[in-house]
């Protein structure tokens, strides 16, 4: 008999295979961007490199997006998206709700 995973273990594993993916993506595409700002490739595998860039690009703002759904969806009250303040342990700026709306 085989196992059957829980769902809220199921749940828990793609996120984090997300945040993974997220990272290697953008760690790939910060050295495609790289290759091609040495401008030594042929054009063909520039080309290559450049489609490939944009799909990693697009994956990223994709993986952003959904990122971004969930914080929302975690901080609503009453209906309503209530920006708080973020004191982040490593020195990142906090949200200032006079800059809310920009």
């Amino acid at each position: 008999m085989t196992p059957v995973a829980r769902p809220d273990y199921l749940a828990h594993m793609k996120r984090k295979t997300s945040a993974v993916d997220f990272e290697q993506s953008l760690t790939e595409l910060e050295a495609l961007v790289e290759r091609l700002e040495h401008g030594d490739a042929p054009l063909e595998e520039s080309l290559k490199t450049f489609e490939r860039g944009i799909a990693l690009t697009r994956d990223c703002q994709s993986a952003l997006q959904t990122a971004q759904q969930r914080v929302e969806l975690l901080v609503k009250r009453d209906g309503k998206v209530q920006l708080t303040e973020f004191a982040a342990s490593d020195g990142a700026d906090t949200v200032d709700p006079d800059l809310a709306d920009e």
